[in-house]
């Protein structure tokens, strides 16, 4: 497994809930976690499938604003 880091625009629950359907299909309930109280509102997926650019990606599709940290 490994962890990845995104700096993400996701700063409130409804942000949370509206990107949890694609993460949780992409990196499976429990995989992800999103630091809203973190300034950059860090994303850690762990994963061992998923690229750094499939997690970008499905972010951006669910409407956020996602770097690698």
């Amino acid at each position: 497994m490994k962890t990845l880091h995104f700096k993400t625009n996701i700063n409130c629950g409804g942000c949370i809930k509206a990107v949890t359907p694609t993460l949780n299909e992409q990196a499976g309930a429990g995989n992800w976690q999103v630091d809203t109280a973190n300034p950059d509102k860090i994303l850690t997926v762990t994963t061992d499938k998923l690229t750094p650019q499939q997690v970008v990606q499905a972010v951006e599709q669910a409407g956020f604003q996602i770097v690698a940290a």
